[in-house]
């Protein structure tokens, strides 16, 4: 489990670039990653942050699991919600967001496998430019990439989102995972197997 304080607001209001935009953070729209079964009689909800080493363990070792048995198959609905305990994180998320959501959860495998490549830079330009490579590997450009790392509505939305759902379900570390409401925290495959089997059982 990942224990850090939360990024704060103020902190999170500054994004990579400089550019100021007149726009109301509230009018930008925040959707939830979902994945499955949207009708499915089980939900799954993950929070979790990209630099989150934690994070990065349960997408190599239990995530692809969870994909192909449940989520793929169509017998749960997952939501992926995002955690910001930095800068980078939050950067990162909004690299993720600006493929939009067909290739989400692409980057977002790409930025876990490589969280200790692109979390390493000396500081926030550093920082941007290894964004910026993972953001190619998905077919993204660099001024489509600059654009959306300079939004600073967009990043205020993110974070908003962010405590509002996370002061909403109680949610003080990462990985945090949810099973139809209930917080199971980091568990293995085999443990979230169990859990899963007996919630579409019931």
């Amino acid at each position: 489990m990942h224990r850090r304080q939360f990024i704060s607001y103020s902190l999170a209001a500054t994004s990579v670039g400089s550019m100021s935009f007149a726009q109301d953070a509230a009018a930008n729209q925040v959707e939830d990653i979902v994945l499955g079964n949207p009708d499915a009689a089980v939900t799954m909800i993950e929070y979790a942050s990209f630099t989150c080493p934690h994070c990065a363990r349960f997408h190599a070792d239990v995530m692809p699991k969870i994909k192909s048995e449940y989520i793929d198959t169509g017998k749960i609905k997952f939501i992926y919600r995002e955690v910001f305990f930095d800068r980078p994180g939050l950067w990162g998320a909004m690299i993720a967001r600006c493929g939009g959501t067909d290739k989400y959860m692409g980057i977002a495998d790409i930025l876990y496998q490589r969280q200790r490549e692109w979390t390493s830079g000396a500081g926030g330009a550093e920082i941007a430019q290894s964004l910026y490579k993972i953001g190619r590997i998905a077919g993204l450009k660099n001024e489509t990439m600059e654009a959306c790392l300079q939004d600073q509505d967009m990043a205020k939305a993110l974070v908003e989102n962010f405590q509002k759902q996370t002061e909403a379900d109680g949610v003080n570390s990462t990985p945090s995972v949810f099973i139809n409401g209930v917080n199971h925290g980091n568990k293995s495959f085999a443990q979230f197997k169990e859990l899963l089997d007996s919630q579409l059982e019931s």
